[in-house]
């Protein structure tokens, strides 16, 4: 019962060196013998069959890797065995055991044990297993790994009784998770969720594990034709954690606080390999996806610690990093924190980090055009970037943006007049100074809706009678304004949004794979 187990025998078949062809007919006879008349005989071969057809044109050195007894006549023959075993060997197995389909899959895990023919099956069971393992090992073609993922995730009852076979099932699923993208990745998350969710604990704990080095490890280098999955992986593996709250918790304040020791040491030291390491793809990903986590779950669970924590972190990332060249980094930023203060429901102070873009001054005003950069999988500009049009039109509109969505969030909140007075006099301050229409005119029309809606929220808290201490009427207050989503602001911030989508469309386009 080891895992390298030699073939099952079959009569004297173990003992007999001549090699058998396999021909579609002999396998259909099997299969024809198995389904109508539960012929263990059979199905023993057919087992053997199917353990030649996961080792099809693959060489192994190892004399009990694969069959020695069998080889596959042809392409036909090799699906035919293929099919039938992944379609109908777990069934076959549930009958032969006399197992019901109903019940949850933790019951049906004891029913299995208990199983007075357990024993006598166990190593066919085990032996249908390890092949389709090792085809997932060694398939390449997307199809077969999706359909065989398919039907591994309907034996996973059986795959938790044996320990050994099932930390290479999680291993294999990660892989395919992590390097699959598209169904493949989907199928294969949902080996993990279920081993994660369904069964015992301790396999929520090594999913957790893997997948988050697995995800870390795939964001070293992200190109614009990976966001996508990258993306992907971190909304799945968000998904991952709310199946155990505290644990998740729990584990992300230890990554959390990972990542403030290494940003203090940055500060502390001002040492280049500390700049490099917090400026890395793997840092920003690990933000991010603790962010998305964080968003996902703070309305329902208490995770205070963990908000006021990473808040922390990425206002000394955005100190860390003030010059033009890391506006990128800058934007994430201050993206992060409104995707925080939105989820949330709590203010947090972003106008300053991003009037501070307004400030960037390279190079002269109306400068030509540079090369085409990607904004999204970049944290730091090449220095002939900064001296381009390109770049200063990506500060205004980035700047321009931002502030939108803040103040898109609290432009029904009775604070909103007192929160808009600095933001409102640096922007006149940019609209009086820069001479390119271009940019002046853009501004002025966000000037002009952050003050309609200064006079809009400033004449109802007129009105009022209630005072500032009366939380419950403050929390209340333009409520069903804000539900409606009819106000000028809201409409002004929808549009703004809709063309920054277009605009990083037409971006992304430049680049190779992005279609």
């Amino acid at each position: 019962m080891s895992d390298d187990d030699m073939q099952l025998s079959n009569g004297d078949i173990a003992n007999n060196k001549e090699i058998k062809l396999l021909s579609t007919s002999a396998v259909n006879s099997w299969c024809q013998l198995v389904t109508e008349q539960q012929s263990v005989s059979a199905l023993t071969s057919l087992l053997n069959g199917y353990r030649s057809a996961c080792h099809y044109g693959v060489e192994s050195s190892n004399a009990l890797d694969a069959d020695p007894c069998h080889t596959i006549q042809d392409s036909e023959t090799f699906c035919t065995i293929l099919m039938f075993m992944l379609n109908e060997a777990d069934n076959l197995f549930r009958g032969l055991l006399g197992i019901k389909s109903s019940g949850s899959r933790k019951e049906k895990v004891e029913e299995v044990k208990n199983s007075s023919k357990w024993n006598t099956f166990k190593p066919l069971i085990k032996s249908y297993l390890r092949s389709t393992l090792f085809l997932l090992n060694q398939a390449t073609d997307v199809e077969i790994l999706t359909f065989s993922l398919a039907r591994v995730r309907a034996s996973m009852t059986f795959f938790v009784l044996f320990p050994s076979l099932l930390r290479r099932l999680i291993k294999i699923a990660v892989h395919l998770w992590a390097t699959g993208g598209g169904t493949l990745s989907s199928y294969a998350f949902l080996i993990i969720r279920d081993l994660a969710s369904v069964f015992s604990s301790d396999f929520f704990d090594t999913c957790f594990v893997k997948t988050y080095k697995s995800f870390i490890g795939h964001c070293q280098f992200v190109e614009p034709v990976q966001l996508k999955h990258i993306e992907y992986l971190r909304n799945s593996f968000v998904e991952l954690c709310s199946i155990d709250m505290q644990k998740s918790s729990s584990k992300a304040m230890v990554s959390i606080c990972q990542l403030g020791k290494i940003l203090h040491q940055g500060l502390q030291t001002k040492k280049k390999e500390a700049f490099k390491n917090i400026c890395s793809w793997q840092y920003t990903s690990c933000i991010d996806l603790w962010v998305s986590f964080i968003s996902a779950n703070i309305r329902d669970y208490d995770l205070q610690p963990l908000l006021s924590m990473i808040i922390q972190i990425i206002n000394g990332v955005a100190i860390l990093f003030p010059g033009p060249r890391y506006l990128p980094l800058r934007i994430k930023c201050v993206q992060w924190l409104n995707h925080l203060s939105s989820s949330s429901g709590i203010f947090i102070p972003v106008a300053s980090l991003v009037l501070d873009i307004l400030e960037y001054k390279i190079g002269k005003e109306g400068g030509k055009s540079g090369k085409a950069c990607s904004f999204s999988t970049s944290t730091k500009l090449p220095k002939h970037w900064l001296k381009s049009r390109n770049f200063q039109e990506l500060c205004v509109l980035s700047a321009i943006e931002l502030l939108s969505e803040h103040f898109a969030q609290w432009s029904h909140h009775i604070s909103f007049p007192d929160l808009a007075t600095i933001p409102l006099i640096c922007l006149r301050k940019f609209h009086e100074t820069t001479t390119i229409e271009n940019f002046r005119r853009p501004v002025k029309r966000l000037i002009d809706q952050v003050e309609q809606n200064v006079q809009f929220v400033q004449k109802k808290r007129d009105e009022v009678a209630f005072s500032p201490k009366d939380r419950q009427s403050v929390e209340s207050f333009l409520q069903l304004e804000k539900f409606s989503g009819n106000t000028p602001f809201t409409q002004y911030y929808k549009s703004i949004m809709e063309k920054a989508a277009a605009r990083n469309m037409v971006t992304n386009t430049k680049f190779p794979g992005a279609e």
